[in-house]
């Protein structure tokens, strides 16, 4: 009678989720997929509600002022443009890519820099703007 053959033990699989040891492409182009999930599950929604209440009444415009003028609500306001604008750019930056400009790797990173100085700086200034 022949002897079992020894199955052999399944490893563990190890996935390496630290995002800052990708690439500065992979960074954008991970960033640009959260931010569009972000804009379609909450900053869209939250929009529409904001507006809703703003453009219903006198009174709600004054309720919905007070609130945005905490600075936890300004910072979340800031987390939801730097969202917006990050998509924006790095939107921009596909469609050039789809048309094949800048596809060879050094514009490629030089974009993917540009994109995310972009999105910060008007970020900032958007948040200048607001506080």
């Amino acid at each position: 009678m022949p002897s079992p053959q020894p199955v052999p033990r399944q490893r563990p699989k190890y996935y390496d989720l630290n995002l800052l040891h990708l690439p500065m492409p992979g960074l954008v182009s991970i960033f640009h997929r959260i931010t569009g999930v972000v804009m379609f599950l909450f900053l869209i929604p939250a929009v529409l509600f904001v507006l809703q209440g703003t453009l219903g009444s006198e009174a709600g415009f004054n309720q919905w002022k007070s609130i945005f003028s905490q600075p936890i609500v300004k910072l979340i306001v800031l987390g939801f443009v730097w969202s917006y604008l990050h998509h924006l750019f790095a939107g921009i930056r596909y469609l050039l890519l789809d048309i094949h400009v800048g596809v060879e790797l050094q514009p490629a990173r030089t974009s993917a820099r540009i994109v995310l100085a972009l999105g910060l700086m008007a970020t900032i200034l958007v948040g200048v703007r607001i506080w």
